[in-house]
């Protein structure tokens, strides 16, 4: 089996930040509750406990067996996990006197220790907790402080368990990433074996057992992560897959066919279907933003099953889902973390479907989707598209969706993605589009009065689309931006620009 770091998670917001951090390591992880710890074998190189919302003194404060992790793999606790390894193995955990988030800074750390080697004097932290370490068993080695947190960093002596009070995966944490190696590569002796190739070959192998000589539906997109879903599983079962491209009516202008057309010579099977009209109808009148995913995840799931039937013995669905969507439609494998917002190809499917759901890409982020895309040769125009949500745009028209809304917003996105496209600035934005918004203001045209609808661009850089922040593009850009909507798109007088960060916003507005 694939070596593995475990990551158990008490629902912290940084947990994903941490699968992140190792996966730039090359090794594999994955995310589990810790009330829900899998079978540990002999692939599992070391473990590491997340943060909590939770103080480890609250008496509701998770409570994980650990009687077969400590001391027997090696063990990282990050705040309140190094919190709960003091408190419950013999130390004392109190309210903090002076409490500590954001940044602060290493007084002391021990360069000869095997887990805080190669971090600097002063070194910059990440903090975010209430509680502190007052008092460690004899055996517990300090090796990190910071002027106000005498145990920042410590280990258990006769055995690899180590805590510490920052948070190493944030970026804030300048030499966070120094300390995880240390811990990943040296401490867990993980080999750096898991590589775009490698994910490749062992995904390729596991669905061509996991699917046989299986039929496979796959809905295509033409955005990257269905794009190379739809690559591994033809490498995998080649024309056992049926791609189908639904038309649901909230594209990009012209989107359809074009879509179609990028496929032309990479050897799938796709069929298009206008579903348009279903969409529209069952849209009619929901203002609500989850009614109308559910609405658009409902219909989604009605086309693929009446699709399905029409592939004889077809007994799968594939799906593009990554694992953002998947942390943020359901907590992360049943466990501790927060909801955000449902997404249409996330959380199964109705009984009266007869097809099993297999998604690939489950456990990526967005760019390690695109470096597994590079690595099967997927042209660059299609790994380098603009993520576009699978609502389309009935989640930018805040509101009800009406084909005259749609028509308005796909001229304006129109002019914004090709004006970025042509000013040079398409690549340097991660995702961008324009959001109809449900208000009217009164502007002037010529010498009339308009009462007309207002718009909102938006564009932000990222890189797996956990968190963002708005891109700074030029004035002279909007201003010409501005002036072409207004001009050439009937119905709008207005362009405004978003400049929230994810958080606390979300990229998309519903």
């Amino acid at each position: 089996m694939q070596e593995m770091i475990l990551i158990i998670d008490f629902g912290s917001q940084y947990t994903q930040l941490i699968a992140r951090r190792v996966r730039e390591l090359n090794v594999y992880c994955e995310i589990h509750p810790w009330n829900k710890i899998p079978a540990l074998g002999g692939h599992i190189k070391g473990v590491v406990l997340s943060g909590s919302p939770f103080s480890t003194r609250d008496p509701q404060a998770p409570t994980p067996d650990l009687s077969e992790i400590k001391g027997k793999f090696p063990l990282l606790g990050v705040c309140f996990g190094a919190q709960y390894l003091a408190n419950n193995f013999g130390g004392e955990v109190l309210p903090s006197t002076i409490r500590e988030y954001g940044r602060a800074n290493l007084s002391f750390v021990d360069k000869t220790h095997a887990l805080t080697k190669g971090l600097s004097d002063n070194s910059q932290v990440w903090m975010s907790h209430g509680d502190t370490i007052k008092n460690v068993p004899d055996n517990y080695r300090i090796i990190a402080s910071t002027h106000d947190v005498t145990v920042a960093g410590y280990h258990i002596e006769g055995e690899t368990t180590f805590g510490i009070q920052f948070h190493p995966e944030v970026y804030h944490s300048l030499e966070g990433s120094v300390l995880l190696k240390n811990f990943i590569v040296d401490i867990c002796s993980c080999e750096q074996s898991w590589t775009p190739d490698s994910f490749v070959e062992s995904t390729v192998n596991e669905l061509r057992a996991k699917i046989g000589t299986d039929k496979v539906i796959l809905g295509l997109s033409g955005g990257v992560d269905s794009s190379v879903a739809a690559v591994l599983l033809h490498k995998a079962i080649g024309e056992n897959l049926h791609c189908i491209f639904v038309d649901n009516g909230l594209l990009r202008k012209n989107e359809f066919q074009s879509v179609l057309d990028s496929y032309k010579g990479m050897g799938l099977n796709v069929k298009g279907v206008d579903a348009s009209e279903k969409f529209y109808t069952a849209l009619h009148g929901l203002t609500d933003p989850e009614l109308k995913r559910k609405a658009i995840g409902k219909v989604f799931v009605d086309v693929f099953d009446e699709e399905s039937k029409l592939v004889t013995d077809a007994k799968w669905l594939g799906q593009g889902t990554i694992y953002p969507d998947v942390i943020e439609s359901v907590s992360v494998n049943g466990g501790p973390s927060q909801t955000i917002k449902s997404h249409h190809n996330v959380g199964g499917l109705p009984d009266y479907m007869k097809l099993q759901v297999v998604e690939p890409l489950r456990l990526l982020f967005k760019d390690e989707v695109r470096r597994v895309g590079k690595s099967l040769h997927i042209p660059s125009e299609i790994l380098g598209r603009h993520p576009f949500p699978g609502p389309g745009l009935g989640i930018r028209i805040l509101g009800e969706v009406t084909g005259e809304k749609v028509r308005i917003l796909q001229e304006v996105d129109s002019i914004f993605i090709n004006g970025l496209k042509e000013d040079g600035l398409y690549d340097q934005v991660w995702q961008a589009g324009a959001i109809f918004l449900p208000i009217q203001s009164v502007g002037v045209m010529g010498d009339e009065r308009t009462y007309e609808n207002a718009v909102a661009l938006r564009a932000v850089s990222s890189t797996d689309g956990m968190t963002a922040d708005w891109v700074h593009l030029p004035y002279e850009f909007l201003a010409k931006i501005s002036n072409k909507i207004i001009n050439q798109v009937k119905g709008i007088n207005r362009v405004t620009y978003d400049i929230s960060s994810k958080p606390p916003a979300t990229i998309e507005w519903e």
